[in-house]
Formats: structure tokens, sequence, C-alpha cells
């Protein structure tokens, strides 16, 4: 398929239309040049969901081959469960459809390498939806560092303390064999962002963690979830940085529910987003820069909007943004800015700390299948 010119509308297609799937679905009917056709999804109560979210215009069915089978498409979402991300791209990358599958991007390094090498020769557009670099506060971020705020990042530290995994279709999100582990279903966003902050590649994961508060009281035929509500991540690079991740889920209450900090040898930058609850109050984002100059100063600014944003949608207007772009590189032929390499990345260092965690020592990129280089 080629890429449709400018003029053209993009017609979107989504397979899974739980939680996000739907929120993907809102984000398209805000977008200009862009139209929700048809969605996929074997359970009823999803599909009436996606009808819903795409004001009642799209088509849906069961059967994902149904509407892969249609010819009024140009690109598709797939938003299914972690779990089942290797078989439906097997499906969609057989045909000429751009991609933008969600994260992660399998719940395996073998699933993973076998999805990329698969899209690698595809004509297309195939995105990795790693959205948390869309969103504006961490862009305004990840902006400063690259224009050499802080000069020579050394230390990245990045906290997310905020509320206990939502329910999900089925509850697939409460078992480890089905997400890859929290630190694949949740933290591969911050994992890619510390790929994104520092120049080198990942060598070495040490992490700490455990499941101490949330879910235990729960159960699903029998069983308990086995998912973590909390850990602790080091990652050293391969040019000597290193990156921290600061998880904890039983942590409604904290006014900021993201953290990040860079420092450097010229100073620090650190961007704080606020909870969903705090931000429907009032709370704006706020970015803070000091510098080891004369008097330590340090200036705070509350960052304003993306005013390209439609829709906000649950993570400051990431999502939308991210098919901004991606529509834009169906539309010129340009190279997906998120890679399925990106994916890859970000699911290793989480299989990585997972294992750090099991065996209780330092676990390299390279044990889990993936080396720098």
């Amino acid at each position: 398929m080629a890429a449709p010119s400018p003029s053209d509308e993009i017609r979107y297609g989504f397979v899974g239309t739980g939680m996000m799937g739907c929120e993907h679905i809102r984000n398209v009917v805000a977008l200009p040049g862009a139209r929700p056709v048809a969605a996929a999804d074997p359970v009823a109560s999803s599909r009436a969901a996606a009808l819903e979210a795409g004001g009642g215009t799209l088509e849906v069915t069961a059967d994902v081959d149904d509407l892969l089978a249609r010819d009024d498409l140009d690109a598709v979402v797939i938003a299914t469960p972690n779990h089942t991300h290797r078989d439906v791209l097997a499906r969609v990358l057989e045909t000429d459809l751009h991609v933008l599958v969600e994260k992660p991007l399998c719940t395996t390094m073998a699933d993973c390498l076998a999805v990329r090498d698969a899209a690698r020769h595809r004509p297309g557009v195939v995105w990795m939806a790693l959205e948390y670099r869309y969103m504006p506060p961490v862009a305004r971020f990840l902006a400063e560092l690259r224009a050499g705020t802080a000069g020579d990042v050394r230390m990245l530290s990045i906290r997310e303390h905020r509320f206990p995994f939502l329910v999900k279709v089925g509850d697939w999100n409460r078992f480890t064999r089905n997400t890859g582990g929290t630190l694949v279903e949740k933290c591969c966003h911050f994992f890619d962002l510390m790929n994104q902050a520092l120049p080198g590649r990942p060598v070495r994961v040490l992490a700490s963690g455990a499941q101490d508060v949330n879910h235990l009281d729960e159960r699903y035929d029998g069983e308990v979830p086995d998912i973590l509500d909390n850990a602790f991540v080091i990652v050293d690079y391969d040019d000597g940085r290193r990156a921290l991740l600061d998880l904890c889920m039983f942590a409604e209450g904290s006014r900021w529910e993201q953290e990040l900090a860079a420092t450097g040898d010229r100073g620090k930058v650190e961007v704080h987003l606020p909870n969903f609850m705090e931000a429907a109050r009032g709370r704006r984002a706020e970015l803070v820069v000091g510098s080891r100059g004369p008097d330590w100063p340090v200036h705070e600014q509350v960052l304003d909007d993306d005013e390209r944003v439609r829709f906000v949608g649950a993570h400051h207007g990431a999502s939308y943004l991210e098919h901004l772009d991606f529509c834009q590189a169906i539309r010129s032929g340009a190279p997906p800015a998120v890679t399925l390499d990106d994916g890859v990345w970000s699911v290793a260092m989480g299989l990585a700390a997972h294992r750090s965690i099991d065996e209780q020592r330092p676990v390299t990129l390279a044990e889990v299948g993936l080396a720098a280089g």
C-alpha cells in the first residue's frame, strides 16, 4: 500500500477495544484528517464500548481476520492484551497496513525479536506506542537535556508513585504470564524514557521489588494475582551513566504522579507531573532547573498545555500527539519516530529487572537475549 498523500483521510481500524483501545478511538475521532472505520474484539462489552467511543459510526466485528480483510483501511492500532501481541502482529504484518502497536511489544524476548524481524522489510509504517515520551512536560524535559541545560548528564532518576493497576477485561492484567510482569507492562515506558534521556545503551540491571499491598485479597479461579506493586531498579549504561526507577503503586495520595530528574556537570533538570485528581483540581506540571553556578540558582516554571492537543485523555495528551506524528509519517513516507527496536529494548530492561529480583543479583541485558551494539 502506498502512503496516502497529505490530502488523504487516514482510515483507522482497531484490534482490541478495551480501555486503551477505546482511548485510541477517541483520539482518532478528534484527529484532523483521520477517521475510525472499524474495530475487532471478541468481547461483546468491548465492542459496545468501541461503538460508543467512535460516536456510533464505526463498524465492529468479533473476528480480527474480518477486520483485516476490509479494503477501506489504511492503518490499524493493536491494543489487545500483552500476551496476544505476537499472534495478532503475525496476522497484521502479512498485510500492507500501517501499524501502531501498544506497549509492551511482547511479553518475552523471543517474541519481541521475532516480531521485529518480521516487520523489518515490510512496506508501511510500523510504530511502537511508547507515548510517555510524547507527554508535553516529558517532551520539554527531554528537550532541555538535548539542549545541554544540565550539561553532561550522568544520573537520571524517575519516580512513579501512583494508584494500583486498573481492572481490565477478563482481569488479564492480574497475572505475570499475561503481562510480562509489572516492570514490563507498566515500566517499559520509563525504560524507554531512560534510553531517550541518556545517549548510551543499557548493559546491566539491579532491582529489588515485591508485591506487598495490592491485589492480595483478590482471587481469580482460585489464583492470587502475582504482579509486583513496588520496586527500585538501577540501570547501568555502557558509557558509565546510570538511571534509577522508583515505582510504588499504592501511593494514590502523591501530589506528583511522575517525577523525572537528570543531573549533569552543569546542573539539574526536573519535571513534575500531577496525578489526574490533582490535575482535575487545576494543578499543572512544572519544570525545575538548577545550576551549579554562583549562588546555586533554581528556577521553577509552570508548564502550559500543548495547544495542538484536541483530546487530552489519560496521558496529558500524549496519545493524541503520537497519532499526529504517526499520521505524518504515513503521509510523508518517513520512518517511524518510535520503532519496534525501541520496544525491544524497553521490554529487555523490564525482563532483566524481573530476573534480578527473582535471582537477587545484577543481570546483564545479554543474559535476557539483547546486547548493546
